[in-house]
């Protein structure tokens, strides 16, 4: 194990949570209205409807593929009588057509920012950089889930998410991490850079989801001519 090994995958890692974490803090304290996607429907919405479904809906996909994968030993599926067989065959299938729909909707998103003349003015430099991060992170990504239909198929479960989970006792697995193919690598130190540019992009109103709808009280709503016209008129009064 070198010193640029140690670098990447024991030291860096880490540089990129607080960066994740500060960065976040520092964006809310000073540019709270900030928390937006900028929305650009009103300059054009046929390829925002193609492009933004597939985009949102396969990365909850992608997301929910790597917390399974990275966070839930293969000891935990044995225990629970999942064959291993059967765990990368979902995994490849759903993972697979999550990556792909998200890529082309990212695609769509992208060639509607190019040639849409009002998106693209709309367009900050940070999130310039973002979307081919975020593209590369996918493609990466994509290449990796390929790889396990070889002839010998890389176990990243026995690898790169051992690698991942030490990192939360403080003692990361460096070696593990060190020996995992290349794209493996790749698609990490891609990952890294995008969570080190989020809370400086569009990507930061991710946190903003409305979580407080799903607990908040039914609205009534009542149509016009259902009023009565004193009460109209009461309000018309003050």
């Amino acid at each position: 194990m070198n010193h640029l090994h140690t670098a990447l995958w024991g030291i860096l890692p880490y540089l990129v949570a607080t960066l994740l974490v500060a960065g976040t803090a520092w964006r809310y304290r000073y540019d709270r209205f900030g928390f937006t996607t900028r929305s650009s429907q009103l300059h054009e919405s046929a390829l925002l409807r193609i492009g933004s479904p597939l985009f949102h809906y396969g990365l909850l996909f992608v997301i929910a593929g790597h917390i399974t994968g990275l966070l839930i030993p293969a000891s935990f599926t044995e225990y629970v009588h999942i064959h291993e067989w059967l765990y990368h065959a979902n995994a490849l299938t759903i993972g697979g057509v999550a990556g792909l729909a998200t890529t082309a909707g990212l695609a769509i998103l992208i060639y509607r920012r190019l040639t849409v003349r009002a998106v693209r003015h709309a367009t900050r430099r940070s999130d310039r950089l973002m979307y081919p991060v975020l593209l590369c992170v996918l493609l990466a990504g994509l290449a990796a889930t390929a790889t396990t239909t070889s002839a010998h198929p890389y176990d990243y479960r026995q690898g790169v998410a051992v690698w991942f989970r030490s990192l939360f006792t403080f003692a990361p697995d460096v070696p593990v991490m060190a020996h995992a193919p290349f794209v493996y690598q790749l698609h990490t130190l891609l990952g890294m850079a995008l969570f080190a540019l989020w809370p400086f992009s569009r990507l930061v109103h991710a946190f903003t989801a409305p979580v407080g709808y799903l607990g908040r009280p039914y609205i009534v709503y009542r149509s016009r001519a259902t009023a009565r016209p004193e009460s109209r008129g009461a309000g018309l009064s003050e």
